[in-house]
C-alpha cells in the first residue's frame, strides 16, 4: 500500500527541532520525500502499523500534527505528478 505522510512538528524549543529531525529520519527509513513535510511510503500492513507506532513515539500530540493517509489502489489512477519532481518507482529497477 502507498501512504502518504504529513507532519507539522512545533520548532520553537530545541526538543522541538529534535522531534522535527527524527520524525523525518523515520519517515526516510520508509519512503521518498517528496516535500518537505511529506513522505511517500510503500509499506506492507506490518510496516505500515510499526511506522505509525514509531511516528507516534516521536511526536508531541499537544504541539505537532501528524496525518497518515492511504491512497487508493491502483495509485496511477489517483495521484498526479506536475513539475520537477518525479516520484521514485518503488516497483522498477533500483539502480538504472
Amino acid at each position: 500500500m502507498l501512504i502518504l505522510v504529513t507532519y507539522d512538528v512545533s520548532t520553537e524549543t530545541r526538543a522541538g527541532r529534535r522531534r522535527l529531525r527524527r520524525v523525518a529520519k523515520v519517515c526516510q527509513n520508509y519512503g521518498q520525500r517528496v516535500q518537505k513535510s511529506v513522505f511517500e511510503c510503500k509499506v506492507d500492513k506490518t510496516a505500515y502499523e510499526l511506522l505509525e507506532k514509531c511516528l507516534l513515539d516521536e511526536i508531541d500530540s499537544d504541539e505537532d500534527n501528524l496525518r497518515l493517509y492511504r491512497l487508493n489502489e491502483p495509485v496511477e489512477e489517483h495521484v498526479k505528478e506536475f513539475g520537477k519532481f518525479k516520484a521514485v518507482d518503488f516497483d522498477g529497477p533500483l539502480v538504472v
